[in-house]
């Protein structure tokens, strides 16, 4: 039976310490409703070299992101985004120029490895259904970011933008702001293009949300 007519999230893990996988296993067949492990892998370009696996077959790739002991390479988040999974750090390193680093890459949502099982399934919950969320590591990298310059967005934009991030669609946002969801559209776009002029670019909902908490456009607690 296909994977969406089961209705189960399905993920793999990339990490070389098989402590961390068995955990995430354990955690996925004990939640509920139960999250599918597909498989896991002891490194990036294992799992990249792996003709089996396609981003229309999985719905989360929940990455490490160091390896044998080396600095945390950005190289492997930058390519799983660019081929089309949605990835969710799960990482050691809490240093908050890395954790938005791979937010501004594209990863979906970035977790220590001291956050709680579930807000971890939580986390990967909300990844797989492209939903804003903030995990702890997340709000606090975000709180000491000193480097900003933001945009000036119309009241009418904050509003589509908080709309947007508690929706899972344009269309829902659409109803119910009452607009056309072309409209939504054509906000949002308009929001990326300001972000992206002074150097701070959003290209996935993950990031905006991060631009939009950084510059207090919108409340974690609003999410």
């Amino acid at each position: 039976m296909p994977r969406e007519a089961e209705q189960i999230l399905t993920l793999v893990v990339i990490d070389d310490h098989s402590v961390v996988t068995g955990g995430i296993a354990s955690w996925c067949a004990t939640a509920d409703p139960p999250i599918k492990l597909a498989g896991s892998y002891s490194s990036p370009s294992e799992f990249l070299g792996d003709s089996s696996v396609s981003p229309s077959r999985l719905d989360v790739v929940v990455l490490d992101l160091q390896f044998n002991q080396e600095a945390p390479d950005l190289s492997a988040v930058a390519e799983l985004c660019r081929r089309g999974f949605r990835v969710v750090i799960y990482s050691s390193h809490c240093d908050s120029d890395l954790v938005l680093d791979c937010l501004d890459i594209g990863a979906a949502v970035y977790l220590s490895k001291s956050e709680q099982p579930d807000q971890f399934l939580a986390a990967v919950r909300a990844a797989s259904s492209n939903q804003a969320h903030v995990t702890a590591t997340m709000a606090q990298a975000m709180a000491q970011d000193q480097r900003l310059v933001r945009p000036s967005l119309s009241p009418r934009e904050r509003e589509v933008l908080l709309a947007w991030f508690q929706t899972e669609s344009k269309a829902l946002v659409a109803q119910r702001l009452h607009i056309t969801t072309g409209t939504v559209g054509t906000h949002l776009e308009r929001i990326r293009t300001k972000y992206a002029a002074v150097g701070r670019a959003a290209p996935t909902k993950a990031a905006l949300v991060a631009r939009a908490i950084q510059d207090r456009l919108v409340n974690p607690a609003d999410l």
